[in-house]
């Protein structure tokens, strides 16, 4: 039987709706077209290739029970098969060199030939007595990536890769599911054409639903129909869905010059890792494909950034998976807001602005040594004659800044001596408009004076702040040990204790925001770590959070359900964000959520009791 150019291909039918209802169509990827229902029993069948040109097809139809009601008008999704090598991600557009991508994937020219990062230091004093000497002088150094590449488009910026990886386990039934649909469906509509997302659900095992592809506006189409086909069952299999995800990124055949993972989960991996009870003796290191765990070396790898949903969710391991990886773990107790939780984090990985920024510091005058540097999760050497250092930073959104703590050797001066030149400070880092290395050197040296006489000299207020910043850490840290051992007094003492220490700090005292966001913070663990109930609960996610933030002094979302602490003002803490670090196209995309939501959310009249309060 000869077909009509609008043949089904199996049925030899013409490709039009019939009976009224219509009939869906599927159109495979070498564009021969099949009635729904022909192809559907075709692949019941085990038949993965094209009858017509026996092209192999990564996007198979899925197909319905006999009874199940007729589809709708809009495309379904179709459920590709996994190949057994991830090498079908879609090709990259290629703009030309020194040309950057705009947040809508158009090409925009350089916006400047000067250097992306910008370096600074600050001395604990300005003068020291020429005949003293000090073993601990303190010096902040400071990097700052240069704006302009932010999310609101107006500057170039670097195409990213993003695997989105989604929990669907049980507990992710009803509204759970419904926010997160809504939270991903925000993340796809600002992703540009030049950015690709991959979308990989799990339970009790996990499933690519799609493969690296590109946010064209088909793409976009396409991802959103695979969200929609989430559906809640099943158990916690967080090892095998990272590891799909490695194998996603690994596997690829073309990379944008920005990589990133996503992750998601409401609950405790029950595949890989004990249950919580063990938890001390858990091995959540497991749960980290091999290819996602940074080295000593300096291996790029892409960061996990990851999200504990609910109250339920194992932080423990999450923390565990975004500290291995240089990714960011963070907390959404109100799971309303996880859409702006993903909102933040979308909205630095699409502002990166270096890559594989690393600090050098050199001293310059004789007998000053380098003894210690307070690096956070930054990998830091210093070199066996205390006379240099480096920090290996890695990447930075515009905007984004860095402060290092370093404490030096600092002899006495010579007689005709009226300064000690204490340091320089370079930097080299890959640039992410050239994809070429670029080295700067700091504009100048530090230095402090040396005087015969100090009657009094002011404290540098970046190095007050840089002290109370890194102290609270370490009392944090040492919180969290307290709250785990079961001394939860203990713990909520050390909290106070070093909250009463940072509002006696100067920076506080000279109305520092960094040190009012801090005391919230702080304020807000002591009530969450007070007994064992609300640690539990709440108290280990909400810490394990701060420490991600303030360890990498990057912005991590903790979106609470409500505020604990009694008697007291809202807390800074409260509004969900690590306020310090969050970075102009952070809170332009939490803008753009916000404002999304409000157009969405129903609007209802008020009733009575709220229209005579108005009045």
């Amino acid at each position: 039987m000869e077909r009509g150019p609008c043949a089904c291909g199996i049925c030899h039918g013409e490709m039009r709706r019939r009976g009224g209802g219509g009939e869906a169509v599927f159109t495979a990827e070498c564009s021969h077209q099949f009635h729904f229902n022909c192809i559907s029993g075709s692949v019941a069948r085990g038949r993965i290739a094209c009858p017509l040109c026996h092209a192999r097809w990564r996007d198979l139809p899925s197909f319905r029970a006999k009874d199940a009601p007729a589809p709708s008008a809009q495309q379904p999704f179709f459920r590709p098969v996994e190949p057994r090598v991830f090498d079908d991600d879609e090709p990259l557009v290629r703009a030309p060199r020194a040309l950057g991508l705009r947040h809508d994937g158009a090409a925009s020219a350089s916006s400047s030939d000067g250097s992306a990062v910008e370096l600074a230091t600050h001395c604990e004093h300005s003068a020291l007595a020429r005949d003293a000497s000090r073993d601990d002088f303190a010096v902040v150094v400071h990097a700052r990536a240069s704006g302009g590449g932010g999310a609101d488009g107006d500057g170039p910026r670097a195409p990213l890769d993003l695997v989105t990886v989604l929990d669907v386990s049980g507990s992710m039934v009803g509204s759970k599911l419904v926010l997160l649909k809504q939270a991903m469906g925000f993340v796809i509509d600002n992703l540009g054409p030049g950015d690709r997302l991959c979308v990989i659900s799990f339970s009790s095992g996990a499933s690519r639903l799609m493969r690296l592809t590109r946010m064209t506006d088909g793409g976009k189409a396409h991802a959103k129909r695979a969200v929609e086909s989430l559906s809640a069952r099943g158990g916690t299999n967080i090892g095998e869905a990272l590891r799909k995800a490695a194998k996603v990124l690994d596997e690829r055949l073309y990379r944008n010059a920005v990589e990133s993972v996503i992750l998601l989960s409401d609950g405790q991996d029950t595949y890989t890792v004990p249950a919580r009870g063990y938890a001390r003796d858990a091995n959540y290191d497991a749960l980290v494909p091999p290819s996602f765990m940074r080295t000593d070396g300096g291996d790029r790898s892409p960061p996990v950034h990851a999200f504990g949903f609910g109250k339920d969710h194992d932080a423990a391991a999450m923390h565990t998976i975004a500290e291995a990886t240089g990714g960011t773990f963070s907390f959404i107790e109100n799971e309303a807001a996880i859409q702006e939780g993903f909102a933040q984090c979308i909205g630095g990985l699409l502002s990166v602005a270096v890559q594989e920024l690393r600090l050098d510091v050199e001293c310059v005058d004789t007998g000053v040594r380098i003894r210690e540097v307070k690096s956070g999760r930054y990998r830091s050497c210093i070199d066996e004659d205390g006379r240099g250092a480096t920090v290996d930073v890695g990447e930075l959104y515009a905007d984004e800044e860095r402060s290092f703590l370093m404490f030096f050797d600092v002899p006495r001066a010579r007689a005709r001596d009226d300064v000690t030149r204490l340091i320089e400070v370079s930097c080299s880092y890959r640039d992410m408009e050239t994809g070429r290395t670029r080295s700067v050197s700091g504009d100048e040296e530090a230095v402090v004076l040396r005087p015969s006489r100090v009657e009094r000299v002011e404290r540098s207020v970046e190095v007050d702040r840089e002290r109370v910043r890194v102290e609270a850490m370490d009392d944090i840290v040492a919180a969290r040990s307290a709250a785990e051992r079961g001394a939860y007094a203990e713990a909520a003492e050390i909290l106070r204790n070093r909250q009463r220490a940072v509002a006696r700090s100067s920076a506080a005292r000279s109305g520092d925001a960094m040190c009012s966001a801090l005391s919230g913070e702080l304020r807000e663990m002591r009530a969450r770590v007070a007994d064992r109930r609300q640690y539990e609960l709440s108290g280990r996610a909400y810490v394990l959070a701060g420490l991600s933030s303030h360890a990498q002094q990057r912005a991590t979302s903790r979106q609470m359900s409500g505020e604990l602490s009694r008697g007291s003002s809202p807390s800074p803490a409260s509004s969900g964000f690590t306020s310090s670090y969050l970075t102009p196209a952070m809170l332009d995309m939490l803008n753009r959520s916000r404002q999304s939501r409000e157009l969405t959310r129903p609007h209802h009249p008020p009733d009575r009791a709220t229209a005579r309060s108005w009045n």
